[in-house]
């Protein structure tokens, strides 16, 4: 068993949990109740929010498969590059908008998926 892609299993899950019930407060509440926003804009926001969950599941469940099964590294190099890719994305929107870029919990949580996946790897 690779014990860091389960470490990355888990992030997963914790970013899964967090972009859900702690997001699901503070950015789809407030994004479903904008009123300066056209109907399209606003549920295509709210449809990509969606899209995000499954494909933060989609990343945990892939480190999860990958930390038992021998055929399951592809995966974690495209998964620990994807979150990587993914962390300094959300980091860089941060500092464009004059943000701490640790405000936003996914430039963390990716990245903690990223490093177990590279130790995985390694």
């Amino acid at each position: 068993m690779n014990l860091a892609f389960l470490c990355a299993a888990v992030f997963g899950l914790a970013t899964f949990i967090t972009h859900v019930f702690v997001g699901g407060v503070h950015v789809v509440r407030p994004l479903l109740s904008a009123k300066d926003l056209t109907p399209a804009s606003r549920w295509l926001n709210y449809y990509c929010w969606h899209i995000t969950s499954l494909v933060i599941l989609v990343i945990a469940g892939s480190f999860l498969y990958a930390s038992g099964a021998p055929d399951g590294r592809p995966l974690a190099l495209l998964f620990t590059g994807l979150t990587a890719v993914l962390s300094a994305l959300s980091a860089a929107v941060a500092l464009r908008a004059a943000i701490s870029p640790f405000r936003f919990p996914s430039t963390s949580l990716f990245a903690l998926i990223a490093v177990s996946g590279v130790v995985g790897l390694a």
